[in-house]
């Protein structure tokens, strides 16, 4: 299983943001199998600005999803037992994506289902799902992640997309073993986490600005020395500003 992460930063976290990828089969019971995972840790610099630590895993083969679920488990316990605010993006469905693919119990998914559960119950919410909890932020009606990063002035386009799928990109790595898939891959994921952070800091009532925000030149800034797909034209080319003539596709 190859992990990264990027834990140096020592500012205080606002809140901790939770994404995992899957492979989708509703054909069979137990079909969706996760193979990515990441939590980001949203903090803000001492001039008031967004940075962010994290932790990134993506299986090296089919036969590691148990190690993906178990490692997944065990930091799902430990941030349970921090006072950092809780976030995912229909977080329900990642947690029951990895309880319903293990062999074994999963006790810290379990916990946090939990939490999930009771988030509405407790004031200030230990946890915020930006796809159920963002109402009073949005006028829109689609809550696809994608869409409500927009409405609230993120851009959060996704190069690695373009011209593929994450299913294409993941079959790419599992049988030809293409790095450049894995990373394309584990960077969006990263912008998942990242962009549900923030939204769910904005929910909580934090003074995070979003509109103009660019969260590629976030990820950039964090991840440049770590993915070469943050340093190819592709990618760079996102952290200048949009043209005068529309801007950019988001997918």
């Amino acid at each position: 299983m190859t992990s990264s992460s990027g834990l140096e930063q020592q500012t205080a976290p606002l809140v901790a943001s939770v994404d995992v990828e899957w492979t989708k089969n509703y054909r069979i019971q137990g079909g969706n199998r996760p193979f990515c995972y990441s939590i980001t840790w949203l903090a803000l610099a001492a001039h008031g600005g967004p940075v962010f630590q994290y932790v990134s895993a993506y299986v090296e083969s089919e036969a590691e999803t148990q190690d993906l679920i178990d490692a997944a488990d065990r930091l799902l316990a430990e941030l349970l037992d921090t006072p950092t605010l809780i976030t995912g993006h229909q977080l329900s469905s990642d947690l029951a994506i990895l309880a319903n693919a293990s062999g074994q119990p999963t006790p810290g998914v379990e916990a946090m289902r939990r939490r999930w559960h009771g988030r509405r119950a407790a004031d200030p919410a230990p946890l915020v799902d930006t796809r159920y909890d963002t109402d009073h932020l949005l006028s829109g009606t689609s809550r696809r992640l994608v869409d409500v990063a927009t409405e609230l002035g993120l851009d959060v386009t996704q190069p690695e997309l373009r011209n593929t799928s994450m299913t294409a990109l993941h079959r790419r790595w599992l049988h030809e073993h293409d790095p450049a898939a894995r990373e394309r891959i584990t960077v969006l994921n990263l912008r998942h986490s990242l962009s549900t952070a923030l939204i769910a800091a904005a929910a909580a009532g934090q003074s995070v600005p979003l509109a103009g925000l660019n969260v590629n030149r976030l990820l950039f800034d964090h991840l440049a020395d770590i993915f070469d797909w943050v340093r190819t034209p592709v990618f760079t080319r996102l952290l200048r500003p949009p043209s005068i003539d529309g801007g950019r596709q988001r997918t």
